[in-house]
């Protein structure tokens, strides 16, 4: 039983048979601490419950808690692969009481499984006790036997542990393994144990005060129990070996790496192969826990592990990218204890192939410049800290991978050189934002982001958070608090709300915490694209800089923006098969009750057009398929297909999104995209394209809705359709044809009604035919004054008259509203003496118009004087009295 998965199990099942409840390990990144950049220790998912904010169903617990020390304080990246018990990633094996037995029961539990159950010889244990916990000392002499000198009692902070300045505390007993004489160092306390002979592998909690302020206040009301032993090292221990990466899991993984480079895993090389086997578990959990290598926070801290560990591999003269092809030795190794390395291989293998695919295009230029750097330096000399961040800014090498690759020639690097070049970086920046033309009220923002750092957005994998307060500003200005009834802007470290952005609207939702914070988020924008501004209204307790805040997004309309944002995928591909490839996006809102698309087109779509698409996108809806995300380079997206969209602005490092299944069997749409997505396309559900219009030359807008309101607006409009029907006294099915026939049937009495005004006009109404001719100046004349009558019927009515005089001049002028419209025609056998064009001439000005025009026997014009409707017949009849004009 030695192990490392026995040892484990074995753990977990000594303490289930104690009546602890066995609790799987929580994800590396904490759920309930936003000061953490990675769970670091067994106790972290616990905290809540430790501390009373949490009431769990069990009083007594344990785990086996996957854990990372590679950022902030907890740092241990520089001496993996150097020293015998240094690890990026490492497993916590623990048991915990919440108020149920304290330290007796606790040191019972340890000696009993170290001695009686695991065997271990008790002449090779050592206990260490706060210096003034007298209770623990005796406890140990009861319990364990142990002598006076074997129970050491230790006076500062290593033995006594604190959840914060205020919180819980109380002193600790280590337990430590002597590795026998030959091996050099000495016991805990003395001047040489920081020697590998005495090895730490359990520490004791025993939580039993209270302090504020770094000082003790009073007791603890339920004295608890949080215990904490490094998986790693008591392995080592049970399998009789030093050395961490002598037990069984490193050695597996190492051998991987030796058979896959073709080089020996001890000598010169043994450094490469360990930092590679540590750094491929650590990198291995944290992208299965979600994690994606970035340019900022954990991602950042996922990048460094994983270019530390592939520079290791180029050392080794790998001539492909290894890191990749060892992630099936870590399943085999871990993924029975940890089913979330199985289900997560592939995109675990993807993402390190991707990253050491990109990081070996720039690995040899990079480290030719630092041999170049180092060409003439000497054993103990010191890199310029502007060569570093040369590299650092031009070849993306951490400092740190620049200190570790100069470790073996032993020279050091000029760190405040290093920060001094990233300071004028950043004075340059500024003074280039600055002259750029941005706005004046943006230079709040970047004073914040130089201060405070770009905000990390957690939302692609979780609607809840944690986040610590870093800045409040009110009505532009800056402010420490704010309370009940004030609208703030709250600027938190990390957040699931999604910043306004390439077109989708940021998210809405609500800010708390422990202390009685209530607060209403509007709305959510991303400022200089690093900053997340949430529109607060506080409608209890306030909120102050420094306070941890809940943050929970509105979860329904985040979704109803997710489905429209996918949805606007789609349609954009469904589109150019449909259209053409010249269709391109040229803006978008996606909002959570409707969808905006503007794409480059010359002309109105057809309704055949828009169904079509509509067609193609419920398709793909229908069909389910998986939405995917990858990190990669523009270049590499463009070259697979991506489309970039329009008004995003892209770095070196972009987030491609695929979705849906094409006829031929490849992706139906991949894009250039930052926004929130479904993760199935049948939760878009129905997708209804409910407009379209021009935007601009050459721009076409079309508007649609997805889910919940699509649904709704499809039965607002067969709602309407059944009213259509009752009005008309017919089924909605017969409402087209009803509708059609009537339609057919009013065309037909305004014909006739048409028809009847002309024949009532022409007659007179009046019992004389008042179409009947009148000789003036030799030729045939009607005149005539139209009340009430359609301009459009003028020329029928003139034809008419015209047919009915035979030979003459045919003058009508309607009037409608206050307005004259007037006709003139000529028969065609005095089209050789008169134009009708010249006697309209005559007319139109009588009326109050201008122009007027037509042919020679037909002319049409008007003007604003309906009241000089007769004046303009008398004007024309004057006129061929004088004379008819002749052409």
């Amino acid at each position: 039983m030695t192990a490392t998965n026995d040892i484990r199990r074995s753990f977990l099942d000594y303490f289930g048979s104690a009546g602890h409840q066995i609790v799987p390990s929580a994800p590396l990144v904490p759920q309930n601490d936003p000061t953490l950049m990675f769970v670091n220790a067994g106790m972290v998912p616990f905290k809540n419950v430790f501390t009373g904010l949490e009431k769990r169903s069990y009083s007594t617990a344990s785990s086996s808690q996957k854990c990372v020390r590679a950022g902030g304080k907890h740092n241990d990246l520089d001496n993996v692969g150097y020293t015998a018990r240094h690890h990026t990633f490492f497993e916590m094996l623990g048991n915990f009481s919440f108020g149920d037995y304290f330290k007796e029961q606790a040191i019972t539990h340890a000696w009993t499984l170290l001695t009686k159950e695991w065997g271990l010889s008790p002449d090779k244990l050592t206990a260490t006790v706060f210096h003034t916990d007298d209770q623990a000392f005796d406890l140990w002499k009861k319990i364990a036997g142990l002598p006076d000198h074997r129970i050491i009692r230790i006076p500062t902070k290593d033995n006594f542990w604190a959840m914060g300045s205020d919180g819980p505390c109380g002193p600790c007993s280590e337990i430590f393994y002597d590795h026998g004489e030959h091996i050099a160092g000495g016991p805990p306390g003395s001047p040489d144990e920081d020697g590998d002979r005495f090895v730490e592998i359990w520490n004791l909690v025993f939580m039993q005060f209270v302090q504020e302020a770094d000082a003790i206040v009073g007791d603890l009301p339920r004295p608890s129990i949080d215990t904490g032993m490094g998986l790693e090292r008591i392995a080592a221990v049970m399998q009789g070996v030093t050395d961490n990466y002598d037990t069984d899991t490193f050695k597996a993984l190492i051998a991987a790496s030796g058979a896959m480079t073709h080089t020996a895993t001890t000598g010169e090389n043994q450094a490469s192969h360990r930092v590679i086997a540590d750094h491929l578990r650590c990198a291995g959990f944290l992208v299965a826990d979600g994690v994606l290598p970035a340019n900022e926070g954990r991602g950042y801290v996922l990048r460094r592990i994983m270019r530390r560990a592939m520079r290791h591999a180029h050392l080794l003269a790998a001539k492909e990218p290894l890191m990749h092809r060892l992630v099936p030795a870590l399943v085999a190794e871990m993924g029975a204890a940890y089913p979330e390395l199985v289900r997560a291989q592939p995109l675990i293998e993807a993402t390190l192939r991707q990253e050491e695919t990109r990081f070996r295009q720039t690995l040899d230029k990079g480290l030719r410049l630092l041999d170049d750097a180092t060409a003439g330096m000497k054993a103990g000399d010191t890199l310029a800290g502007d060569t570093a961040f040369r590299l650092y800014d031009t070849y993306g090498f951490p400092y740190d991978l620049t200190e570790d690759a100069l470790r073996a020639q032993d020279f050091k690097v000029d760190r405040a050189g290093f920060d001094a070049a990233m300071a004028e970086q950043k004075r340059a920046a500024r003074a280039a934002w600055k002259g750029s033309g941005a706005r004046a009220s943006d230079e709040l923002w970047f004073d914040l982001v130089e201060e405070v750092g770009p905000t990390e957005f957690t939302g692609y994998a979780s609607e809840v958070g944690e986040g610590v307060v870093l800045a409040l500003v009110k009505d532009g200005e800056r402010v420490e608090r704010a309370g009940a009834g004030e609208q703030v802007d709250v600027i938190v470290n990390q957040t699931p709300f999604y910043g306004e952005s390439g077109g989708q609207v940021g998210d809405a939702g609500k800010i708390s915490n422990d202390s009685g914070l209530q607060a209403e988020v509007a709305d959510t924008s991303k400022q200089l694209g690093k900053l997340f501004v949430h529109r607060a209204t506080i409608s209890a307790g306030e909120v102050k800089i420094g306070d941890p805040v809940r943050l929970a997004i509105d979860v329904a309309r985040r979704a109803a923006i997710r489905a429209n944002h996918s949805a606007t995928h789609l349609l954009h591909e469904a589109l150019r098969q449909k259209l053409g490839t010249h269709v391109a996006q040229k803006g978008s809102l996606v909002a959570p009750e409707r969808l905006r698309f503007d794409v480059s087109h010359s002309s109105a779509m057809s309704a055949e057009e828009l169904a079509e698409a509509e067609r193609a996108v419920n398709a793909q809806v229908r069909g389910n398929g998986s939405v995917e995300t990858r990190l990669m380079t523009p270049d590499e997206a463009i070259e697979m297909g991506a489309m970039a969209l329009f008004g995003e602005k892209y770095g070196d490092e972009v987030r491609v999104v695929s979705m849906g299944n094409a006829d031929d069997g490849t992706t139906y749409s991949i894009e250039l995209c930052g926004g929130t997505h479904v993760r199935a396309l049948g939760d878009i559900g129905i997708f209804k394209i409910i407009g379209e219009s021009a935007v601009s030359s050459g721009v076409r807008r079309v508007e649609a809705l997805t889910g919940e309101a699509a649904r709704s607006w499809l039965n607002a409009r067969d709602e309407k359709l059944r009213e259509a029907a009752t009005a008309l006294k017919t089924s909605p099915d017969e409402v087209p044809a009803r509708v059609a026939a009537l339609i057919e049937e009013r065309r037909r009495l305004e014909r006739e009604l048409a028809d009847a005004k002309k024949s009532l006009a022409l007659g007179g109404g009046g019992g004389r035919d008042a179409a009947a001719a009148e000789m003036v100046g030799g030729v045939g004349f009607v005149g005539q004054v139209l009340l009430d009558f359609e301009a459009k019927g003028l020329r029928g009515a003139v034809d008419e008259a015209k047919t009915r005089i035979g030979s003459g001049v045919a003058v009508l002028v309607a009037v409608n509203e206050g307005r004259a419209s007037i006709a003139v025609g000529v028969t065609d056998d005095l089209l050789g003496r008169i134009s009708a064009v010249d006697l309209l001439r005559i007319a139109v000005p009588v009326l109050g118009g201008q122009g007027g025009g037509g042919r020679p026997d037909m002319a049409q014009g008007g003007g604003p004087g309906g009241d000089k409707a007769a004046d303009a017949v008398a004007a024309v009849r004057s006129a061929l009295e004088q004379g008819p004009p002749t052409l």
